[in-house]
């Protein structure tokens, strides 16, 4: 099989002088932590702003966002999350680290987010959260979930680890009424290398968190008066420069994504036997973590052997997510009372996506438009091998 010369893709992570700047001014100033330092309280300050979100908290990485706010939504021992089947395992790991019942449903198999109606069927007396993942930067059904929330009272949080600037409706992620994580793990739209931060749409929760993330201490403490448990999850001022240089280009990558996948998303749709990843077209700023595409029909071992010439070929593919519930971690502990299998039945889409999906990393996105119709040939060709 002969395959085309792949293109040069811009690098990942990006940086330049700002970053550059940003870590001496930390170094500088002479306080490295956050309770010293101006780094971590200024990039609050502007992720907050450039989300429309009343505050921000800066944590340790993605994760931890997630497991700290679902922590401060009451989530606990007894109590289940809904969380879509398909997702990156900390959605689930999150809740049962806290001693929650992850409880997984299944996905639109247009969109790969969760499926609101799957969602409304799951919610029990013990529910306390449900979480939509807005994969690969398209945005859940924010509108049908607000509504389920309101009808059940259940509050809502957005892992918005893909969605970086992403609007719904023209409405930022913080101003969705709503509490959101995020990450800035290396591939994320913006990085520090790790890092995450959680929007907080009340000052009550926020100034919770605030205390549960610095050992239950109160910013002015001198005494170690620690108010309630907590833990060290304090983003450090070098990462919070970093993040606030990393933040000063996050929208124009976005548009700049946004065009290439305007290109690139009907090249894919042509190529017999490739199905690209449709978002809703009420996510009119999606941030494109991802450049996603099913190959429907196909197993797993091929897929994956796909993904791999793909990879030899000069793209940088992934296969996507595995069903949380086929993964050993999800059975660890706090599992639900039911065999992956039973799961498998209710989540169809998740089973089928799970195994014929294949994702470019987003930096695929951010190069020349002409590229675009080399990367779809290069994938024409490969999958024309299977």
């Amino acid at each position: 099989m002969n395959v085309r010369q792949a293109p040069e893709f811009p690098q990942w992570p990006q940086y330049d002088e700002n970053e550059r700047e940003g870590l001496i001014r930390a170094l500088e100033q002479g306080q490295w932590w956050r309770m010293g330092g101006q780094e971590v309280d200024s990039f609050e300050r502007e992720f907050a702003e450039l989300h429309g979100a009343p505050h921000a908290l800066a944590v340790t990485n993605g994760t931890h966002a997630l497991e700290l706010a679902l922590q401060c939504m009451g989530v606990g021992p007894g109590t289940e999350v809904i969380v879509p089947a398909f997702t990156f395992i900390s959605s689930s790991q999150a809740a049962q680290r806290l001693g929650a019942v992850a409880v997984p449903v299944d996905v639109d198999p247009h969109t790969y987010n969760i499926d609101v109606a799957a969602a409304a069927a799951a919610v029990t007396p013990r529910t306390r959260a449900i979480m939509p993942v807005h994969m690969a930067g398209f945005m859940a059904d924010m509108d049908a979930l607000s509504k389920l929330s309101a009808d059940t009272g259940v509050p809502l949080l957005q892992d918005a680890a893909h969605a970086h600037g992403a609007r719904w409706q023209g409405k930022r992620v913080g101003e969705l009424g709503t509490v959101a994580a995020f990450s800035f793990q290396n591939g994320k739209l913006m990085t520090a290398g790790e890092g995450g931060a959680v929007l907080f749409p009340d000052s009550e929760m926020y100034e919770t968190a605030f205390l549960r993330h610095s050992c239950g201490r109160p910013r002015t403490d001198r005494r170690y008066l620690h108010q309630i448990a907590g833990t060290n999850l304090r983003l450090n001022e070098f990462s919070a420069a970093v993040l606030r240089a990393q933040l000063s280009r996050v929208e124009a990558q976005i548009t700049t994504r946004q065009q290439r996948w305007a290109v690139l998303s009907p090249l894919l749709e042509a190529i017999d036997g490739v199905v690209p990843q449709r978002g809703d077209e009420r996510t009119d700023f999606p941030s494109h973590y991802m450049a996603m595409f099913r190959v429907p029909g196909i197993g797993e071992d091929d897929r994956n052997a796909l993904v791999d010439r793909l990879v030899a070929a000069g793209l940088p593919a992934f296969a996507a997510f595995r069903a949380i519930y086929r993964t050993d971690a999800f059975w660890e502990f706090a599992a639900p009372d039911e065999t992956p299998d039973q799961i498998a039945e209710r989540c169809p889409h998740t089973e089928a996506i799970s195994q014929d999906c294949i994702w470019l990393h987003h930096r695929v996105l951010l190069a020349g438009e002409q590229d675009m119709h080399r990367t779809a040939e290069i994938i024409a060709d490969v999958v024309a091998a299977v």
